[in-house]
């Protein structure tokens, strides 16, 4: 075998081998810049309440924590030996941004914008929100597999038990 280190049975790791993490590697990058866009886009109407002096929603500061747990969590999560333990962390961030596109949904989906560069792009934030909704949903099923596939081996050699 000449590139054992790529091969999924010559890892001892309980994430498996280069192979099986390259996808996740990518997920998690979407991830993050999916949640980097989220906490820009929803930041900007705090700083606009800010600077102005009013009443800043809650709303906006909840889709402003997702985001950011969102971007720190994909990349805490980049961590192989987490890969396999994290799906349940992935499932509770999945929650946190579908409760973030309902909360949003409802109030902007069916809104005619009408010239609003303000409404437009929070029609658009709605959509991200789904989209990364669904990132984390692929990699909490992705950890599972991987958690109950890898479960059976012994975290010391590798081996089945």
């Amino acid at each position: 075998m000449a590139f054992p280190k790529f091969s999924r049975s010559s890892s001892s790791s309980p994430s498996g081998g280069l192979l099986s993490r390259i996808p996740l590697w990518v997920l998690r990058f979407l991830q993050f810049v999916f949640a980097i866009t989220v906490i820009g886009l929803y930041a900007q109407d705090l700083r606009k309440a800010s600077e102005q002096r009013k009443y800043s929603d809650s709303k906006w500061g909840y889709a402003t924590a997702v985001g950011t747990i969102g971007a720190v969590s994909s990349l805490v999560l980049l961590w192989p030996a987490l890969s396999m333990w994290g799906w349940g962390w992935d499932l509770i961030v999945f929650i946190l941004f579908i409760a973030l596109f309902g909360l949003f949904g409802k109030m902007y989906i069916h809104e005619n914008p009408e010239g609003n560069g303000g409404i437009k792009r929070m029609k658009s934030a709605v959509w991200i929100d789904l989209i990364n909704a669904l990132l984390w949903l692929i990699t909490a099923c992705y950890g599972g597999i991987l958690y109950v596939t890898r479960a059976r081996r012994s975290t010391f050699t590798g081996r089945a038990n």
